[in-house]
C-alpha cells in the first residue's frame, strides 16, 4: 500500500528525473495528521529522497521528527498554506523553461493562450517579485496565493500547489509545458492571447470543477459530535448553538448536496 511518505519521496525523486532541479535544488511537502507536514529535507539531492528521509515539520516550520534540516524556503510552502485550507500539498523547483521566464519577468505568461490551461491554472501564471529569502520572500508569495494555484517566483522558479501531491506535481508540469509552448511561439512570430470573451466560460468551467481558491471558499463549520481525530475541519464547539444559526448550517448543507 502506497503511503503519504511514499507518494511525498516519489514526487520528488520525479522532480530530478525530469531535469528540472539539480544539485540540492527543489522542495516538496504535504499535509499530514495534526497540523504537521512532511518536507523533503535540505542539503540532499531529489534523487536520493526516500519515505524514509523525508521530515516532519510543524506550522512554524520546525522539525519535530527525522533526521536532517528543514529547508531554507520552507516559510513559502507554509505561506500558501496558511492563505489556502484546500492546499495539501505544495512543490518548489527550477524547471529550465519556465524558471528562464521567470527570470526575465514572466511576460510571457501572464495572459492566457490555451484554452486548457485556464481551467487548469486560472487566468494566468502570476509572477511574485523577487524578494530575499525569509519573512520578505513570504510577504510577498501572499497575495497571490488565493487567486492562483501556480506562481514563477522571480529570478527563482516555479512554485505550485494542490489538493494532493499528483495535483501540485501536475501543476507544476503544467507551467514548464506552457512556457516551452511560449518561447516556441515568440521564436514563430509571437504569442497571441486568447480573446477576453473566451476567458468568462472557461473560468466557469473552472470554478465548477471545484478547481482555484476562490471555488474552494473558506473553510465552513460542519455539524458533528465527533470528527475523526485527524479531520481538518472546523466544527461547532461543544453545547447547543444558537438554534436559528444550526438551521441556517444545515439548510446551507442540504442544498449543497441536491445541487446538480
Amino acid at each position: 500500500m502506497t503511503t503519504l511518505r511514499d507518494s511525498c519521496a516519489e514526487v520528488a525523486r520525479a522532480l530530478h528525473t525530469r531535469g528540472w532541479v539539480a544539485n540540492h535544488d527543489g522542495n516538496v511537502t504535504c499535509r499530514a495528521d495534526g497540523g504537521r507536514f512532511l518536507a523533503s529535507p535540505t542539503a540532499v539531492s531529489k534523487r536520493l529522497i526516500t519515505a524514509a528521509s523525508l521530515l516532519t515539520v510543524d506550522e512554524d516550520g520546525r522539525r519535530v521528527a527525522g533526521d536532517g534540516k528543514p529547508f531554507s524556503e520552507i516559510g513559502l510552502h507554509l505561506t500558501v498554506y496558511k492563505n489556502r485550507p484546500d492546499v495539501r500539498a505544495v512543490v518548489h523547483a527550477h524547471p529550465p523553461a519556465a524558471t528562464a521566464i521567470a527570470c526575465a519577468g514572466g511576460r510571457q505568461l501572464e495572459r492566457p493562450f490555451l484554452a486548457e490551461a485556464v481551467v487548469s491554472l486560472g487566468p494566468s501564471i502570476p509572477t511574485v517579485p523577487f524578494a530575499p529569502p525569509g519573512p520578505d520572500a513570504c510577504a510577498a508569495l501572499a497575495p497571490f496565493c488565493a487567486g492562483a494555484d501556480a506562481v514563477l517566483l522571480g529570478n527563482h522558479g516555479v512554485l505550485a500547489w494542490g489538493g494532493d501531491l499528483e495535483q501540485a506535481y501536475l501543476r507544476l508540469e503544467l507551467v514548464e509545458h506552457l512556457a516551452k509552448i511560449a518561447l516556441e511561439a515568440e521564436r514563430a512570430g509571437g504569442i497571441r492571447p486568447l480573446p477576453e470573451s473566451a476567458l468568462a466560460p472557461l473560468l466557469d468551467a473552472r470554478r465548477k470543477a471545484g478547481l482555484g481558491g476562490a471555488a474552494a471558499g473558506p473553510a465552513r463549520p460542519v455539524v458533528a459530535c465527533a470528527p475523526a481525530p485527524h479531520a481538518d475541519v472546523a466544527t461547532i464547539a461543544p453545547g447547543r448553538p444558537k438554534e436559528p444559526e444550526l438551521a441556517e448550517i444545515i439548510r446551507e448543507e442540504l442544498l449543497r448536496a441536491l445541487r446538480p
